[in-house]
């Protein structure tokens, strides 16, 4: 990460503006990150929608791209995109501009465009929209991908096919200064119903969802298994680890609804992200706040520190105010009771 200077930060928010009003109508429709009008989850939509199709996925990771992208290049795709000298001028300085580390040391940088400063997505956006997006659409035009600034995922009709792509990306990147990660790019098979075969890698994530073969069930409430998204292991772990930081049961100075409206705000955006496909994945870690809600009102109130007054309480309280917690409207289930 690279935090700018105030000034800095001001500076690169209206160059960003200038240059966005030109490029962003030139972007390809597969590119989705720091867009507007687009996200993650449109990202995801389009990625589950795609595998239903396709048998074969070429997941790929950049190597390190924010630290190494070249100067060069990035300096001739702004150029190319507009006139304004001053706009070009200020990303030179932008770019090559030294790193303050906090003992106060300079570090010099010939390539890499710092995460945090407010331009550099952008950036990167113009950059992979030539370096891959446009390549792509020319060498591979029928093979639909979706890219998230460095993160992207090729889809493909065979496994022969996804070999050959991955090695024509590789070089394509290595012509632009840039590597695929050798650990984390790959090649994943997709089972789902009526779709034979078996390989070393079925599953990958993109985007924080974690996508693998999944019962589901249909309109119809038919079961079937399908090759669905649901919230990866990594993203419950950072949550679990987020809830586990609150100690909810010793905040015992705060009333329920004081509880609730510290939690609610982050709660929600985890359902509204992480919520959007297979839902009964977030399941756990709701009951797991449940229990802590639990505990916290067994140790505010000695009256209710039995289970079984703390449960009847918690049942008096979800039908009086179903609404109180946002996660309550999936589940009211506390884990730790069963």
């Amino acid at each position: 990460m690279g935090v700018p200077t105030v000034g800095d930060r001001v500076a690169q928010t209206v160059a960003a503006m200038e240059l966005e009003k030109v490029v962003e109508p030139k972007f390809h429709p597969s590119s989705y990150g720091y867009r507007p009008g687009r996200s993650a989850l449109d990202a995801v939509a389009a990625c589950r929608e795609r595998c239903f199709t396709h048998p074969w996925v070429l997941d790929c990771d950049i190597a390190g791209f924010f630290d190494n992208v070249p100067h060069d290049l990035i300096v001739k795709a702004v150029e190319a995109n507009t006139d304004q000298s001053w706009v070009i001028l200020y990303v030179k300085r932008w770019l090559k501009a030294p790193v303050q580390h906090p003992d106060g040391t300079l570090q010099q940088r010939d390539r890499g465009t710092p995460q945090g400063s407010a331009i550099s997505p952008l950036l990167a956006n113009l950059f992979l929209h030539y370096a891959f997006d446009l390549w792509m659409a020319r060498e591979f035009p029928s093979l639909p991908f979706e890219r998230y600034c460095d993160d992207f995922v090729v889809h493909c009709f065979s496994e022969k096919q996804a070999r050959h792509v991955g090695r024509c990306i590789a070089a394509r990147l290595g012509e632009c200064g840039l590597r695929l990660h050798p650990e984390k790019t790959r090649i994943v098979f997709c089972p789902q119903d009526g779709r034979d075969g078996s390989y070393e890698h079925t599953s990958f994530t993109f985007l924080g969802y974690a996508f693998r073969r999944r019962a589901a069930q249909d309109a119809e409430g038919r079961v079937f298994n399908g090759f669905l998204p649901a919230v990866s292991k990594d993203a419950m772990k950072k949550m679990n680890r987020v809830v586990h930081s609150w100690r909810l049961h010793n905040w015992t100075n705060l009333s329920l609804n004081e509880l609730a409206a510290w939690v609610n705000p982050i709660v929600s955006g985890w359902l509204n992200y992480y919520g959007r496909y297979y839902r009964t994945a977030m399941r756990p870690l709701l009951r797991r706040i449940n229990a802590y809600i639990l505990r916290w009102v067994r140790k505010k109130y000695r009256r209710l520190r039995s289970w079984k007054r703390a449960l009847a309480w918690w049942q008096t309280v979800v039908q009086r105010a179903p609404k109180l917690f946002t996660h309550w409207s999936w589940t009211t289930v506390a884990w730790m009771t069963g």
